[in-house]
């Protein structure tokens, strides 16, 4: 499984998805768009204009932010 968080710093809800993350023992790589032009509209592009951070990927598909990663969890279909 891949996953990529876009991710800025001092952001609260990153840090929020990253610990769901980390309770499930699954590992991804981060993204930092805080400093980053080319990063941020890479960001915009893969996920449709979306500025705002986090924003995260599963094995290349979009599934959005924190709330999102949240629900998934939630629901039990995060693994």
């Amino acid at each position: 499984m891949s996953i990529v968080i876009y991710s800025s710093k001092n952001c609260p809800f990153c840090e929020l998805a990253k610990k769901i993350l980390d309770s499930k023992n699954l590992s991804y790589k981060v993204i930092d768009v805080g400093s980053d032009i080319q990063k941020r509209k890479e960001l915009m592009l893969k996920s449709n204009g979306r500025r705002t951070v986090p924003q995260i990927f599963i094995n290349d598909k979009h599934i959005g932010g924190y709330d999102e990663l949240s629900l998934l969890n939630s629901k039990g279909k995060l693994i």
